[in-house]
């Protein structure tokens, strides 16, 4: 697997000339050949904070970011990885065009980023296609 292949799961950024806060989680690689995860990273990037987090996504996982990128296409609150063992992202609506993103490392640095954002219109279907080619990735 070439990484060419590897796309962001998530991609979150601001558009340009505004604040330029970005989140994003980097797929990496398969954990190991075969494996059932993939090794990702979150990337927080705003004006005065840049922040890296390391976190194994499975199948399951992936399963309950589809159901979260529906609840958020219903305008709903998403709290995704939320197992209390890892990073934990949440997606809360704010307005029509805003949404609030928040990434919390509690068990392990105990670091939380929010921050608002402005995602262009159809991130959600954007998302949905990431969602596609990370399942094809861990599919191998």
């Amino acid at each position: 697997m070439d990484n060419d292949e590897l796309d962001d799961l998530i991609h979150l950024a601001d558009p340009p000339g505004t604040s330029g806060h970005v989140v994003a989680l980097r797929v990496l690689k398969r954990s190991n050949p075969g494996g059932e995860l993939l090794d990702c990273e979150f990337v927080v990037s705003t004006e005065t904070v840049t922040g890296r987090f390391p976190v194994g996504v499975s199948s399951f996982d992936l399963d309950r970011w589809e159901e979260a990128l529906i609840s958020l296409a219903g305008h709903r609150f998403v709290s995704w990885l939320n197992s209390g063992r890892t990073v934990e992202l949440r997606i809360k609506p704010l307005s029509p065009s805003a949404i609030g993103v928040s990434i919390s490392d509690a068990p392990s640095s105990q670091v939380t980023v929010s921050l608002p954002m402005s995602p262009p219109a159809g991130w959600i279907a954007d998302h949905q296609a990431r969602l596609v080619k990370a399942r094809q990735v861990l599919a191998g």
